[in-house]
């Protein structure tokens, strides 16, 4: 299972992570793009990254904006080091 942060931890690593917050127990980050086709785009783009470690976002989407929320579900959604590693590679994006 993967570590969960303390508050302190969290408090940290949000700072280095732009426009992301905690938001109904989940590390959350809204995204605007031109148009729908760079929103898609994006989204498959995260997708890679999800799947290339193991660890599947909430991913919403309506016309131009994406909506991500992360949480861990096997540490009782909870937000572990998973989801700290996998906004850090949305962020890479």
């Amino acid at each position: 299972m993967s570590k969960v942060p303390d508050s302190e931890q969290l408090e940290k690593e949000l700072a280095g992570l732009k426009n992301w917050k905690v938001e109904d127990d989940k590390l959350t980050r809204d995204f605007s793009f031109a148009d729908f086709r760079e929103a898609m785009s994006f989204m498959v783009r995260v997708a890679f990254e999800a799947e290339d470690i193991g660890h599947h976002p909430e991913l919403f989407n309506v016309y131009k904006n994406v909506r991500i929320q992360l949480a861990t579900h096997d540490a009782g959604g909870k937000i572990t080091s998973k989801d700290i590693d996998l906004a850090k590679r949305i962020e890479a994006l």
